[in-house]
């Protein structure tokens, strides 16, 4: 029997295609003259200047995202800006994990504080709402920190081009996309998994790390392959189309999308993802896939961060993708936004690992490992 190879492919003809968003033009003809005339829809501007508008002007979704105080930057506020050629700062992988097991463990061991306390776990309908404000926390304390790190740091391609805001015409869109997704996963997680019978306590230590380990890999392969077709099928561009509007995305934008892709990203691929890891005989229950989840949520919002730093998505088994160059950086999705249109490259949002398979990748710019300053490396806070 001959042995089964894969083998890693790299396509970096993909990268070559820097298309950015034109405006429909519609045609028509005046005397013997054709007149192109521009028919972009007003809710493809991208600027973002509500932020300084007189407060007067505000709605309530302004006003949310105020209160909420989890901008990208602060106004006042200088950010750094450096050559394609300056180091890129290291993040390393084990302070990664350490954050997310930290932030995402807290919650729980409140929670297992208050059964073995009172003897009573909490009603499926209170565990829903603990659990939602512990993802909120999570995230709030994740977008705090990556807006420190960007005021130290910067942001890749920052001598080009500023981040992205949050658009003047899209900030109840924007704010509604955040909100679902911070509702639904909490939702869905509970109503598939959750046992008041179950405290924090009965999770599989053992099983953890192992799906810890590949549910982003798992995950990813179902995003690879469903964002992929929303770039090559014509007909599915249109519910992609919008989430890139943006060229230098901030994490606010990281579900700004049409209404298709949102529900795909929020709860069409991690449902696929639990049930192909039940379908392998992996238990996923309650405590185990609210971990896993927040490990998504983590790499999701850093990955749309743009951040000036060699930083991969926590995994445990970052180390052994790294050993056939098939770990994301936070340029290899930043690369996908800026450089690509309908057609692109970069499509994993977990790994590299199925861009490498099928032959996608893009080639770094800033994060060239010869570029990289591995002597001073940068953490973020844990607390």
């Amino acid at each position: 029997m001959m042995p089964f190879t894969v083998r890693f492919t790299h396509d970096s003809q993909r990268c070559n295609d820097k298309r950015r968003a034109r405006p429909s033009r519609s045609i028509a003809k005046a005397s013997n003259h054709t007149v192109i005339m521009s028919t972009r829809n007003p809710m493809d501007n991208m600027k973002s200047t509500w932020r300084t508008w007189d407060r007067g002007q505000w709605k309530l979704p302004h006003k949310i995202f105020e209160h909420a105080n989890v901008y990208h930057v602060e106004l006042d506020r200088e950010v750094p800006v450096h050559s394609k050629q300056d180091k890129v700062p290291y993040v390393s992988d084990w302070s990664l994990n350490l954050w997310v097991i930290v932030n995402a463990g807290i919650p729980l061991v409140i929670h297992q504080i208050f059964t073995s306390v009172t003897g009573y776990n909490l009603h499926p309908l209170v565990a829903l709402l603990y659990y939602y404000y512990a993802s909120r926390w999570f995230t709030t304390r994740e977008l705090r920190n990556l807006r420190e790190l960007g005021h130290v740091h910067g942001f890749l391609d920052g001598d080009k081009h500023e981040r992205d805001g949050v658009p003047d015409v899209g900030v109840s869109k924007a704010l509604i996309s955040v909100l679902l997704a911070g509702g639904l996963r909490p939702v869905m997680t509970v109503w598939l998994t959750y046992h008041a019978t179950e405290a924090p306590a009965s999770l599989n230590w053992f099983w953890l790390p192992i799906e810890a380990s590949l549910y982003g890999i798992i995950l990813d392969f179902w995003f690879y392959w469903y964002h992929r077709l929303m770039h090559d099928i014509n007909n599915l561009w249109k519910f992609h189309r919008t989430h890139h509007l943006t060229k230098h995305p901030n994490p606010l934008l990281t579900i700004y999308a049409d209404s298709e892709q949102e529900f795909f990203d929020i709860l069409g691929i991690p449902l696929v993802t639990w049930f192909t890891m039940r379908l392998v005989g992996m238990p996923m229950g309650f405590y185990e896939w609210h971990v896993c989840q927040l490990y998504v949520l983590f790499a999701e919002l850093a990955g749309h961060s743009g951040l000036r730093l060699h930083a991969s998505p926590p995994n445990p088994l970052t180390w052994l993708m790294k050993v056939f160059d098939a770990e994301l950086v936070i340029e290899d999705h930043d690369l996908h936004h800026r450089q690509g249109w309908k057609k692109s490259h970069n499509y994993g949002k977990q790994t590299r690992v199925w861009d490498r398979v099928f032959g996608t990748c893009c080639p770094r710019i800033e994060s060239t490992e010869a570029n990289i300053d591995y002597d001073n490396p940068v953490s973020m806070p844990l607390l």
